[in-house]
């Protein structure tokens, strides 16, 4: 489990740029666009066939992505982890993109989805007074997407940086583009004023704090039993805006199954300016926490394909 704050070193040390940043993306829009075309029109089935190829190939060939991805299931799951347990997470990857075609076309038809918590996301559509959802690259965060268009009441906006709000676009773009969803761009001094507006409006806030970006500030956590760093971007967000922030996952089961969790992470509504940085520290460490829940239940869901740990826990 996540140790408390005292338990690790409290200085801020920046965040490089991380290894995710510098990686090449595999696959083209064009590529999207031809699997679009054949998965709409002849069916998941159909796609799915073609997806079990797709993920044996990256999974034959992508040798440093291969590397991380043990180390990571070794630590998640306790155990060296076999060729099976590696393959199953770039399937479950590979099967969560292939979903995303199909949510965006509104085909929740295809989709057996659970919501654990479902009562205090409800509460909190009645509330209308916007808040943060919290996720990471763990599960689908389109599920919550489609909730959000399935889910009367139920808005979500995401805010990202720059160039993964250009790469998010252009796949929805070549999907659907009248179903995508509303992006907002980080990385701008008006990014916050847009964040606000859209929170003063009722709308819940999605980002994703798992990863670290150029030379922002970081928080060292113990995660999975090893020193890793995370970002206080999202979370100091949160405290300067005075709002509550969920953890909010969709989890793939196999199938078509999938299970989102909807979880309070923080509330910052009543913080005062001289005990933001320690409620920001106490309110990553329980997202730290949460995480590590969800990695150890659902390993193959997880789709941080680098270093994440940046030799934090070789220093």
């Amino acid at each position: 489990m996540a140790t408390k704050p005292a338990d690790l070193p409290q200085a801020r040390p920046r965040a490089t740029s991380g290894e995710w940043v510098n990686s090449p993306e595999r696959g083209s829009l064009a590529l999207l666009r031809l699997m679009t075309f054949l998965s709409l029109r002849l069916g998941r089935r159909v796609g799915r066939f073609f997806l079990f190829f797709i993920a044996l190939y990256f999974f034959l060939f992508a040798p440093t992505a291969r590397r991380h991805s043990r180390e990571y299931l070794n630590r998640a799951l306790g155990r060296p982890p076999t060729a099976i347990d590696r393959f199953c997470q770039v399937f479950t990857f590979a099967a969560t993109i292939l979903d995303r075609l199909y949510l965006v076309n509104e085909r929740y038809d295809l989709f057996d989805i659970t919501i654990e918590g479902e009562e205090l996301m409800r509460e909190s559509i009645r509330a209308r007074s916007g808040a943060f959802l919290m996720g990471g690259h763990l599960g689908s965060f389109e599920i919550m997407s489609a909730l959000g268009r399935r889910q009367s009441g139920l808005r979500v906006a995401m805010a990202m940086y720059e160039e993964n709000a250009r790469k998010v676009s252009a796949m929805f773009n070549a999907a659907n583009a009248a179903n995508k969803p509303e992006i907002i761009a980080l990385g701008h001094i008006e990014a916050m004023l847009r964040i606000r507006e859209r929170l003063e409006d009722g709308v819940f806030v999605g980002m994703l704090g798992d990863r670290t970006i150029g030379d922002q500030p970081g928080q060292v956590v113990n995660f999975l039993g090893h020193p890793a760093l995370l970002p206080v971007g999202p979370m100091r967000a949160a405290a300067v805006l005075r709002r509550p922030v969920f953890f909010m996952l969709g989890l793939y089961k196999g199938g078509n199954r999938y299970q989102v969790v909807f979880e309070p992470l923080a509330d910052f509504t009543a913080t005062r300016a001289g005990e933001r940085e320690a409620q920001i520290a106490t309110a990553i460490q329980r997202y730290v926490a949460l995480l590590e829940k969800y990695c150890r239940s659902d390993p193959y869901n997880w789709f941080n394909f680098f270093d994440f740990w940046h030799g934090c826990d070789k220093r």
